[in-house]
Formats: C-alpha cells, structure tokens, sequence
C-alpha cells in the first residue's frame, strides 16, 4: 500500500499498456464516540477525490466489526472512548491477518496517551484540534505507511525520551534496542537509520542508490526480524539505540 493515488479523472488512458488499474480512493474508517466529530470527518474526508469514508463506529467493539465488514486501508481511531477503548482496539486490530493502518485522533495530548498510542502500533497520531488540511495530509501519509506526528505528539515523545527521571530507563531501552538490531545486515541498518531519519521509500532508495523496490523488500525484513508492526516502532527502536 505504498501508493494510493492514481491519475485524476480528466486524465486520458495514455499510449502504450499504462501503469495498471487505478487502486481508487483511500478508504478510511472514522470510530469516534461523538457523533458530530464523525460527521465532521466524514464532511471534510469526503470532500476530497482520493479519499472515502466506508463506514462508522462509535466504539471499539464496532469498529473491530465494521472493519471486518469494509477491510478498510485507514482507521481514524479517537483514543478515549467508552468501553472498548482505541488503544486496546488499535492493539486487536494490528494482532489480525492484513490489518489497516491505525491514525490516533484525539483531544487529549498527554504523554501516556502518545507513548500508548505508538506501543499498541499507531502509525500515526495528530490532535483534533490540527487543521482539516494537515488531518487529510496523515491520512494520505499513513495510508502511504509512513508515520505521522503532531509537533505537539512529537516533542512529548522526546520529552519522554529524554526526561531527567528516565535514564536509567532509557539504559535498559539502548541495550534491549541494540540487541534487537543486532541481526540486521549492514543495508538493513541503513535502511533502518533512514526511516528513523523520516524518510520516505523514494528518499531512502536515493540515498542508499536501491531501487523502491529493494528499499520495500528491506522494510519488509525489517518487520519480520524486529517482529514490529510499522515504521514508527523500527524508528523508536534505532532512537532507542542511539539514545
């Protein structure tokens, strides 16, 4: 699910056996507790050419039903929610075969709720009060597999990481990381520096002179050997080292 977006619907067919069909419209799921911030989402997802709304759910036991049901690329997952909450939903979803792409959505902005968010394998995480416009760029970005953070989520992440009470923590987190990445091979390494880096497959197949391809084939190792779910837990882990 690396790219989503086709040609726009003036393009012509073009001469000679295009790129394929187009995958058409990034499909989202919105699972918010309140019904008006859903159909604010739906509104401004919808407003949008290469992205959809399939469906609702206003808890986590729904939204782990519809999600069955529409096999969605994108979940938009508010955090606190009665009963079932989004982070232990998040964590269900990601335990299953195929699962979408998980962006946290909510109000509050505590450290907990970031960490949490990104443990239970959140790609991605932005705050209810960020723009529409920057809210529609996660989406296309995690729907891409690439992580996303609000400034906000992003300074408590460091905070968190760097705080004066957490060193001995942090010792125990470098060598468990160190450990982990041991088994990667030299290019693997590489790799995993430049998505800790933040840098997407076209940037890091330029850097490393790979093709897109190769950079994907990586990244797939990448998960299997770390035994992670996404790029934001192979990031934290080389900070993780580093640290």
């Amino acid at each position: 699910m690396e790219t989503r977006h086709g040609p726009g619907p003036d393009a012509g067919p073009g001469p000679g056996p295009g790129p394929g069909p187009d995958p058409g419209p990034v499909r989202v799921v919105v699972v918010d507790d309140e019904e008006l911030v859903r159909m604010a989402l739906r509104l401004v997802i919808d407003g949008e050419p290469d992205l959809t709304v399939v469906a609702e759910a206003a808890d986590g036991n729904a939204a782990l039903a519809v999600v069955d049901a529409q096999r969605p690329d994108v979940v938009l997952m508010d955090v606190r929610m009665p009963g079932r909450d989004g982070l232990d939903t998040t964590r269900e979803l990601l335990a299953r075969p195929a699962p979408p792409r998980v962006l946290m959505l909510t109000t509050f902005d505590s450290d907990d709720l970031v960490l949490g968010a990104l443990s239970a394998g959140a790609l991605g995480f932005v705050l209810k009060d960020t723009p529409p416009a920057r809210i529609l760029d996660a989406v296309r970005t995690v729907a891409d597999g690439n992580p996303v953070l609000s400034p906000a989520a992003t300074a408590r992440v460091i905070a968190a990481a760097t705080g004066p009470d957490s060193s001995h923590t942090r010792e125990r987190s470098r060598e468990s990381a160190r450990q982990r990445l041991s088994v990667l091979t030299e290019r693997e390494r590489e790799t995993a520096r430049a998505i800790a880096d933040g840098l997407g497959n076209p940037q890091i197949a330029e850097r490393l002179r790979i093709t897109v391809a190769t950079v994907k084939a990586h990244t797939g190792s990448l998960f299997a050997k770390l035994e992670v779910e996404n790029r934001v837990q192979i990031a934290l882990l080389v900070r993780d080292a580093e640290s």
